[in-house]
């Protein structure tokens, strides 16, 4: 199955390629399609109306099967009007570049005494024609609580920019370090079922 991930960044593009590899699923990017894509305005409140949203728009432009992903940050001891939630990289109306976005988190953790526990939140919306629309927001594709540290690590890798301050907690290592690690397991799992029960109806 030819399945577009409505994404132009192609860091995920490949992680998510990574996740499915194992299925029967012809992956691409819209990067890999000549459409004149417009520029989403993702409005949503939270991850999932995000994913709809974006998901929705690009099956409108080109009718093929797509789904797009969201996340939204949440970082403990952060007052609630400066939790990032899903406009991780709109900042005070500004879209941070990568760089920009390892100052500014890595700002917050000194401000809260170096380091601090965060977590991610991920939301998928899968429209796989005009009369099946799949959603899911459950613990299973969504990250682990982790360390956002004042210190970033020295290796850059375009498209995933906090992963430069993240760290896990049980071994105290940077997750740039553990790229096989057990919650990057659950993650690949949890897409994995989804789309199972998408593609096959079992939702």
């Amino acid at each position: 199955m030819k399945l577009l991930y409505g994404t132009s960044n192609q860091a995920k593009l490949s992680a998510m390629r990574e996740y499915l590899k194992e299925l029967d699923i012809d992956l691409i990017g819209i990067k890999d399609l000549a459409y004149d894509w417009p520029e989403i305005d993702e409005s949503g409140n939270d991850p999932l109306e995000n994913a709809r949203i974006k998901a929705l728009a690009y099956y409108k432009i080109c009718n093929l099967p797509v789904f797009s992903c969201d996340s939204g940050l949440y970082i403990e001891g952060l007052e609630a009007s400066r939790q990032p939630g899903v406009h991780v990289r709109n900042i005070n109306g500004k879209r941070l570049s990568d760089q920009e976005m390892t100052d500014y988190y890595s700002s917050i953790a000194e401000n809260l005494g170096g380091k601090c526990i965060a977590q991610y939140k991920n939301a998928i919306c899968f429209v796989k024609n005009k009369y099946e629309i799949y959603e899911y927001m459950e613990d299973d594709i969504s990250g682990e609580k982790f360390e956002l540290t004042n210190l970033p690590h020295e290796k850059i890798e375009e498209g995933f920019p906090l992963d430069r301050i993240s760290v896990h907690i049980k071994s105290g290592e940077y997750y740039y370090n553990l790229k096989n690690n057990e919650a990057t397991s659950m993650i690949k799992k949890g897409f994995q079922e989804f789309f199972k029960r998408a593609i096959n109806n079992t939702n």
